[in-house]
């Protein structure tokens, strides 16, 4: 018996030396964003290519109040309810007094200054794509913000889901750096991958999720349950949506379908944010949305 209990608990030690380095944070080194200046009028782009204030600004905000993003928004899913964080430039409440290299790390890492895993509620699995460039673009437009000085609230979530150690697990198994969509694209859908895959992080809605929340990419852009709500996030593969290249440009501008519909509940958020974007970007992206694999 003494020599099972011996091998029980040299089989538990192991197993825990295993899971703390499974579960370890991989930061970004630290030389990651030596020489790399942000110029905040490009970061204004790169802010609402990624939606930043659909989510960070309060929920209904218009004009100048999209920018103030005190976070706040509740998202109630099968796992909990994610509280958005407060990233205005406010020293305390904000995040002020991040460098761009902690940025960086939220964004393409998952890791907050204290190398604590964020969840992918907030759609790192995508930013993860994104250019150190970018990233410090967005720093320095985010620094011009107007600070808000409302705490970030914390997460609501359920055991073991409650426990941040535990995403690194998620990580080792489902986070990625590579593209969904490879194979030969040309100069336009390539800029169209960057900006669907990467910094609008279109197949966070517009995919089907496995059990643990990781998007499934056999089904990518197929559409998928509504993840904070009723209803069905569309499928904007060529297999289902027959738009032209210049309807869904024109849709991203104008919000307006072939079939003079237009864009509804989330998807309105969607189009404000594109639709500050260049013309040139959006036809990229439908560039890029006419070469993804038909899922019917």
């Amino acid at each position: 018996m003494r020599r099972i209990l011996v091998a029980v608990l040299a089989v538990c030690f192991a197993g825990v030396g295993v899971l703390w380095g499974v579960t370890r944070p991989d930061p970004l080194p630290a030389s990651a964003m030596a020489g790399v200046t942000g110029d905040a009028r490009h970061g204004e782009q790169v802010l609402w290519a990624g939606g930043c204030a659909s989510c960070h600004a309060a929920k209904g905000a218009e004009g100048a109040e999209r920018l103030r993003l005190g976070g706040g928004q509740r998202f109630v899913t099968a796992f909990g309810t994610f509280v958005v964080p407060n990233i205005s430039p406010d020293p305390s409440a904000g995040i002020g007094k991040w460098r761009a290299i902690d940025l960086a790390n939220a964004m393409l890492r998952g890791l907050n200054p204290a190398m604590e895993h964020l969840y992918p509620a907030f759609p790192y699995p995508s930013y993860t794509h994104a250019t150190l460039q970018d990233v410090a673009d967005l720093k320095a437009f985010l620094d011009t913000l107007p600070p808000v000085s409302t705490p970030s609230a914390p997460h609501e979530l359920t055991f073991p889901f409650s426990i941040r150690r535990f995403v690194g697990i998620w990580k080792a198994l489902y986070l990625r750096d590579t593209w969904t969509v490879r194979g030969a694209l040309s100069p336009a859908a390539q800029r169209g991958r960057y900006l669907v895959e990467a910094l609008a992080h279109c197949g966070e809605c517009h995919t089907q999720r496995n059990a643990l929340g990781a998007v499934r990419r056999d089904l990518w852009l197929a559409g998928a349950p509504n993840p904070v709500g009723t209803g069905r996030v569309p499928n904007i593969t060529p297999g289902k949506l027959d738009w032209s290249e210049d309807d869904i440009a024109t849709y991203l501008t104008t919000g307006m379908t072939p079939s003079y519909d237009s864009a509804g509940r989330d998807m309105s958020e969607v189009v404000e944010n594109i639709s500050k974007l260049s013309d040139a970007d959006r036809a990229d992206i439908a560039a890029y949305l006419k070469a993804v694999p038909a899922v019917k």
